[in-house]
């Protein structure tokens, strides 16, 4: 399958909840951390082809607020992931001039952690070329409630008027506060649901799912779901061009 091409319909900001990693594993009668580490692969492989290919800004979801319901192992060693993830790629991702934003909540996480994600967007603060957002202890939902308190604390301080609360300033209350909306959406593991995943900011972005494992998730896969996108008319609510002729 040839590359997706460049045009006024590509994606600017692909959002993906990155699933099956698990069930990769399982079927392979491998423990599940096996799954997540052939999935941190996965990640690599996608983040370099993505910018390659035109792709600005990548929002990955790896670390849900209710994956704490996880057995302590499997939470464990995905923290591991992310700390060994940092360690081998944060030189060379920003080298290519990668920014990278960790959105979800900091609540729970311990001082190693933080420090850790400090680093991360500290180190790469500066650079604009591709957009790299990982999704960790985040809850579309959590988000929301944060946000709200956030705006709800400003009007009790008398820093803000409600009257000037409207959908602009309720954005920059939001972990992707100066970040585009997602124009595409993919779900790998033939799951149909969103998974508390971007709530406010998916509200008119195309969805694309697939039934490939995130592990076996390859570059021809993204130009499928690019492609699909490409072959759909966006109306934000209006109508389609058929129906205003």
């Amino acid at each position: 399958m040839a590359a997706a091409s460049k045009s006024s319909t590509f994606p600017d900001h692909i959002a993906i909840i990155m699933d099956g990693n698990g069930r990769w594993a399982k079927a392979r009668h491998r423990p599940r951390v096996f799954g997540h580490q052939e999935g941190v692969k996965t990640v690599r492989k996608i983040v370099e082809y993505a910018s390659e290919i035109g792709v600005k800004c990548l929002t990955l979801y790896s670390f849900s607020t209710e994956n704490w319901n996880r057995p302590k192992s499997e939470i464990s060693a995905l923290f591991d992931l992310l700390r060994r993830y940092v360690q081998d790629d944060l030189k060379t991702l920003d080298n290519r001039d990668v920014r990278i934003r960790i959105i979800g909540s900091r609540d729970g996480l311990s001082d190693d952690m933080l420090a850790l994600l400090d680093k991360v967007e500290t180190t790469t603060k500066d650079n604009s070329s591709f957009f790299l957002n990982i999704a960790f202890n985040y809850g579309g939902r959590d988000e929301l409630t944060r946000s709200t308190k956030a705006i709800a604390t400003a009007v009790k301080s008398g820093t803000l008027d409600p009257a000037d609360i409207d959908e602009d300033l309720i954005e920059t209350y939001l972990d992707t506060s100066g970040l585009p909306t997602p124009d595409l959406v993919i779900r790998t593991s033939g799951e149909h649901r969103v998974s508390n995943f971007l709530l406010w900011q998916a509200a008119y972005a195309e969805f694309f799912f697939t039934d490939v494992l995130w592990p076996d998730f390859a570059e021809t896969d993204l130009d499928e779901a690019i492609k699909s996108f490409q072959n759909r008319e966006r109306r934000f609510g209006n109508l389609n061009t058929a129906e205003v002729a």
